[in-house]
């Protein structure tokens, strides 16, 4: 795709219509263990505040944002398809998760990413630099990607 391109690129609201689509996009990062797994019940909750990136009728790019509480949002479920990616359609999908927090008064927005260096250059930065850090532990064996449960 050519740099002239992205003024062609709709960022846009998810609808009900397009979970079929979101499933296929991000599908390729589950596999590869980028991506946790979202059920359509999942994507469907998520709508409200879930961006597609569109060309030429095709969704080439998806973000969504987690409103937790007035004090913490999470960007989920970013996707930029491989024939797109480096053009700055991610940029564009965080930002509209950005507007969207702002609009609903969020205080941070965090981001759980294996590209650091991505999530920086859209302005993100560690809370208490050197400070803090999150940490998990999963309490069970399994995780059903097909339930969610």
């Amino acid at each position: 795709m050519a740099t002239q391109d992205l003024t062609r690129i709709l960022i846009r609201t998810a609808q009900t219509g397009d979970i079929p689509n979101l499933a296929r996009l991000i599908q390729p990062f589950v596999n590869d263990g980028k991506l946790l797994l979202r059920t359509y019940g999942e994507l469907d909750e998520l709508l409200p505040n879930f961006f597609v990136a569109v060309l030429d009728g095709e969704i080439i790019g998806c973000a969504a944002l987690e409103i937790y509480s007035p004090k913490l949002a999470e960007i989920r479920s970013l996707a930029v398809a491989s024939s797109a990616q480096g053009m700055g359609i991610g940029k564009m999908l965080v930002n509209a998760c950005l507007d969207r927090a702002h609009a609903n008064n969020v205080f941070e927005v965090m981001a759980i990413t294996s590209s650091d260096s991505f999530f920086q250059s859209c302005g993100f930065d560690y809370t208490l630099p050197g400070e803090k850090r999150a940490l998990f532990i999963q309490t069970r064996e399994t995780f059903n990607r097909d339930t969610g449960e």
